[in-house]
């Protein structure tokens, strides 16, 4: 049995109450005092309802994060022909996105909960993560076909040299992300992915 027209627009104001009342919370509360009744109470629905859609706090969260982040065209990595300006956009993209202090709290939620839940921790790679990994491998492919990178570049390693200082200095909270430091980690990528 399908829903009537009018029962649908109160099932998306649910669902998009709930959503806003996630991205609130988040940002006033410490993450381990969220709670899916916390949810509700803003959003005005009863726990069933969001146990309807979301299987966990998690859950919520992460949609409520890609509702948050969602772009129109998901992520693109120009290609100029400037290997290492467009890999400049990427590395200060992340850099900007991790120190986002209305987004940062969203990062830092999810990386706790898929560490703890294993099917949240495959949605997140699912519907985030090799999404943009592809989009970067993609960019790198077109980079090794132009000549800009060396033809034996190994694209997971290529993505964890671009990356990986910026995703461990931003996990250990030891500070200091910003354009100086994203273009130091780029350069030194660099070394490595030029032809």
């Amino acid at each position: 049995m399908s829903e009537t027209p009018s029962a649908a627009r109160r099932s998306e104001r649910a669902r998009a109450a709930i959503l806003n009342a996630a991205t609130e919370l988040i940002r006033e509360l410490p993450y381990g005092k969220l709670s899916i009744e916390a949810i509700a109470s803003r959003a005005g629905v009863g726990k069933q309802t969001i146990y309807r859609w979301w299987p966990s706090k998690g859950a919520v969260v992460f949609d409520a994060m890609l509702e948050l982040d969602s772009g129109p065209d998901g992520l693109v990595l120009p290609n100029t022909g400037d290997i290492r300006a467009d890999l400049l956009e990427l590395v200060r993209g992340s850099v900007a996105a991790l120190t986002d202090p209305g987004f940062e709290s969203f990062l830092r939620a999810i990386y706790i909960e898929i560490q703890q839940d294993r099917a949240l921790g495959a949605l997140y790679r699912e519907r985030l993560l090799l999404p943009q990994r592809a989009a970067i491998t993609e960019r790198l492919t077109a980079g090794i076909e132009s000549g800009e990178l060396r033809t034996d570049l190994n694209p997971e390693l290529a993505l964890d040299l671009l990356l990986g200082p910026i995703q461990s200095r931003w996990t250990l909270g030891l500070g200091g992300l910003d354009d100086t430091y994203a273009d130091a980690v780029l350069d030194a990528a660099l070394t490595y992915l030029r032809a």
